[in-house]
């Protein structure tokens, strides 16, 4: 068979928000696409099989996220889990409102869903503010509440522990997204049980870009319409088996080095953070201590975002920006407006595993190397370098 090159992540890769998959869940990938391609809903020899390392996986899964596997579900992406989970949420409540507080760092899937205006402000380091939270919970009409473990963007804890204290009090079912989090951070896989419905992506542990969401027994939840077929009810049809095997022994794989992987992410990110910060008119957001190990994002003034990660993409360093564009237009990010932070000139790394990145630590180094000059690069070419 032909050499496809999954294996091989590229060097000076430090956007990994999404891929690489980890070898071992690769090799499973294609394992699995010969021995569990089959309906798992089909009642001949294929398809019993095909079940049975569905259920197999779905019991690893459900490990990750301190739950049971009739609790779990798998889904096509972690949006549309996401939009699931919440419409589950508000359906079960329509009666008491339909308003849900969300904090404006969330994720877009989440912002743009009916009911979440205004969303609850949060501090310059991204966290949501607390105490407007827990009041916007004991508001009229509220059906649910959602909160991330951790912004993925700037990589912000947030105060899980006390805001579900606060929807308990209130009686609001809380939504907890760990797609940023998930297998990367002890701290906030330790809060998964917090919550009545979690939300999470196979991908930050290595594995393929599925959403996984819990729904916890005794939770308030139900989607409009008929009955669903497949996943406990939540799916029209039942996942085909070999990504969700993929992703079963990525966390395998990711929950053996979890400890050591936390650790390096941690002190590589620090290198990241001190060299940014060393560069003139360049601001490293989030908070310093309190957050994701494996995330950071710098704002830097006097650039383009897009032009500085074309920049260091020239010099082999391949991040990502807090901004998304398009070929004609740019949109600010809306987590660092929310922080009242500069929206553009940012750059976000997000550490791949060391597993799928064998180069990780060259790459940092070299980031941090090269930096400065990059800036100083763009700035040139932009005219603002005497501003």
């Amino acid at each position: 068979m032909a050499d496809t090159g999954i294996h091989s992540p590229a060097s000076g890769l430090l956007d990994a928000s999404r891929g690489p998959v980890h070898p071992l869940a690769a090799q499973t990938l294609e394992g699995a696409i010969a021995a569990g391609f089959a309906d798992p809903t089909r009642l001949h020899g294929p398809g019993r099989h095909a079940r049975a390392l569905l259920d197999a996986a779905r019991e690893v899964l459900a490990q990750a996220l301190d739950a049971a596997p009739t609790e779990v579900s798998v889904h096509g992406s972690p949006e549309a889990a996401l939009d699931l989970g919440l419409t589950g949420l508000r359906h079960a409540r329509r009666r008491v409102g339909e308003r849900v507080v969300a904090g404006a760092t969330e994720r877009s899937v989440v912002l743009l869903q009916p009911g979440v205006e205004p969303p609850v402000a949060v501090d310059r380091t991204g966290r949501v503010d607390l105490g407007a939270y827990a009041a916007a919970l004991e508001g009229d009409g509220v059906a649910a509440a959602v909160l991330q473990t951790a912004n993925g963007e700037v990589g912000t804890r947030h105060p899980v522990a006390e805001v579900a204290t606060a929807a308990r009090a209130a009686g609001v079912p809380l939504l907890l997204d760990a797609t940023a989090s998930l297998g990367r951070d002890a701290a906030s896989d330790a809060l998964l049980r917090e919550a009545g419905v979690v939300v999470a992506d196979a991908a930050s542990f290595g594995g393929p870009p599925l959403g996984l969401l819990v729904v916890r027994a005794g939770t308030r939840w139900g989607l409009p319409g008929p009955r669903r077929e497949a996943e406990h009810g939540r799916e029209h049809a039942a996942p085909w088996v070999p990504p969700v095997l993929a992703a079963a022994e990525a966390w395998r794989q990711t929950r053996a080095e979890r400890d050591r992987e936390e650790h390096e992410a941690h002190d590589l990110i620090e290198r990241i953070r001190a060299a940014a910060a060393a560069v003139p008119d360049v601001e490293v957001v989030g908070d310093s201590g309190d957050r994701l190990p494996h995330v950071v994002t710098f704002s830097v003034l006097f650039t383009d975002g897009e032009v500085l990660l074309e920049e260091l993409s020239r010099r082999g360093l391949h991040v990502a920006s807090g901004s998304a564009c398009t070929s004609s237009a740019l949109r600010p990010s809306h987590v660092l407006a929310a922080m009242g932070v500069l929206t553009h000139g940012n750059v976000r790394v997000t550490l791949p595993l060391a597993a799928v990145s064998p180069t990780r630590a060259d790459d940092v180094a070299r980031l941090c190397h090269e930096l400065a000059d990059a800036v100083a690069t763009v700035r040139r070419l932009l005219g603002t370098d005497d501003l």
